[in-house]
């Protein structure tokens, strides 16, 4: 006898309230192993890999390709491998109740829902054909529904019926429903992810005619925006008509972290201007695969939180959690928004090996293939944006961390030289600081060891 247990939706870190199905990788009855990759699934950060904990087969998939669903909600009905019949899986369907469906009110596209009519009362149940092979839980549904059973096509086995045809034959066709400032597109020959499908709508454009990047040749919004961009006449851009383009999922919980991190945390701001010729010297003299300008700032912020701990802070409510180790999250641009990937004790770590570990996790942070455990928590934030000359700027924390350093670029600046005036690449600095956790005297210490170690870098090697 088969034993039947539910697959849900699972739920990676404390921010995830849904997730879409991007790809069904096994086939429902195709029977799999313990490691077998079973679906691909996107949330608003990365698209996850859910490999089988063990041995078995899916013996009825529920959730289809494209379509999104809350945290808990019933993807599939796994088997250990043994036979299960259609009564026994249309019972745990029937019986299963969601473990978290809370959604995150700014994660989707979704228009609030109006407040539900009286149900009019149910007809009396018409009669029930003489051998029909039904459910027990879809007979009763079907009589609370008053559905004429004549008129269900059973999908079981030997036409069985069970409480998804039930509910299939009750459930009227209806025009797409149009939610939000984009019309929802009916499914059609194209796999698309929905956003896809909205952008598609709003610039009049034949997804027949997009190739698509996702799972199987799946159409995603990176697509749509690129098919557009390469159709827009040059006379658009020059009258000045605007690109639309609704936020990702991705992009609105960044704008609600942050506008919340701005408007709870009490920021105060150290800077300090770094020389930055021995340090681009000693990365010049570097053998094989030099460590980028930020490894090495990755490296100094590490240790000079060791030497100030008071920086290295998680706040928590009332409470300041104090890390032994340095967890470092760099922040990475990619085209869904930024991403913080974390070196983890990078204290312990040569500039070599944080080199090797950024390369890494830069390259899944752009293909949206982080794992939630390599983007979540870590104890400090470093986010660079001399590569692409800006001088200097105040980054906002990232909470619940306590302070996050911007560095811009390394620029010839004149200084005080052993007596001496001299012109030499100079780094600008800024530590924005969460005041209840941190005070004045402590974020100078740390910019000061930080200097010290930036200015002799052979104190990172």
């Amino acid at each position: 006898m088969a034993k039947l247990k539910p697959f849900t939706m699972p739920k990676w870190g404390i921010e995830m309230a849904e997730g879409t199905i991007a790809d069904w990788m096994v086939a429902e009855n195709a029977p799999f192993t313990r490691g077998t990759v079973l679906t691909l699934i996107e949330t608003d950060k990365i698209t996850n890999e859910v490999e089988a904990e063990a041995d078995g087969r899916f013996v009825r998939i529920l959730a289809k390709p494209g379509e999104t669903y809350p945290v808990g909600a019933l993807l599939a009905v796994l088997s250990d491998g043994g036979e299960a019949s259609a009564a026994e899986i249309d019972a745990l369907i029937a019986g299963f109740r969601p473990s978290d469906t809370r959604f995150d009110p700014d994660a989707a596209d979704t228009a609030p829902a109006a407040a539900p009519a009286a149900p009019p009362a149910p007809p009396a149940p018409p009669p029930v054909p003489a051998g029909l092979a039904i459910s027990p839980a879809a007979l009763a549904e079907a009589q609370a529904l008053g559905l004429d059973l004549s008129q269900v096509q059973g999908s079981g086995r030997h036409g069985r019926i069970s409480v998804q045809d039930v509910h299939q034959a009750a459930r009227a066709p209806v025009a797409p429903a149009l939610v939000g400032p984009l019309p929802l597109l009916p499914e059609g020959p194209v796999r698309a992810t929905p956003v896809a499908r909205r952008l598609a709508a709003l610039h009049e454009l034949d997804l027949a005619k997009v190739a698509g990047t996702g799972p199987r040749g799946k159409v995603r919004r990176a697509d749509v925006l690129a098919a557009v961009a390469n159709a827009r006449p040059a006379t658009a851009a020059a009258a000045g008509v605007p690109q639309v383009m609704p936020m990702s999922s991705m992009r609105r919980t960044i704008a609600r972290r942050l506008t919340q991190a701005k408007q709870e945390i009490p920021h105060f701001y150290v800077r300090r201007r770094v020389r930055a010729d021995r340090l681009l010297a000693h990365r010049a003299a570097a053998k094989g695969d030099r460590p980028s300008v930020n490894d090495y700032l990755i490296r100094a912020c590490a240790l000079a939180l060791g030497e100030v701990p008071a920086i290295n802070v998680q706040v928590h409510g009332q409470d300041i959690h104090q890390f032994a180790q340095a967890d470092v999250a760099v922040a990475v641009a990619t085209e869904r928004g930024l991403v913080t990937p974390i070196v983890f004790a990078a204290e312990t770590q040569s500039l070599a090996a944080i080199a090797a570990t950024m390369k890494a996790l830069a390259a899944r942070a752009r293909t949206g293939q982080l794992r939630p455990e390599e983007f979540s928590g870590g104890s400090f934030s470093l986010s660079n944006l001399g590569s692409f000359g800006v001088e200097q700027f105040d980054a906002i924390i990232n909470p619940p961390q306590g302070a996050i350093l911007a560095v811009g670029s390394a620029r010839p600046e004149p200084i005080a030289d052993d007596g001496a005036l001299r012109i030499v690449p100079v780094l600008h600095l800024s530590l924005s600081c969460d005041h209840r956790a941190i005070d004045g005297a402590d974020a100078g210490r740390f910019m000061a060891a930080l200097a010290r170690l930036i200015e002799q870098p052979e104190l990172l090697a």
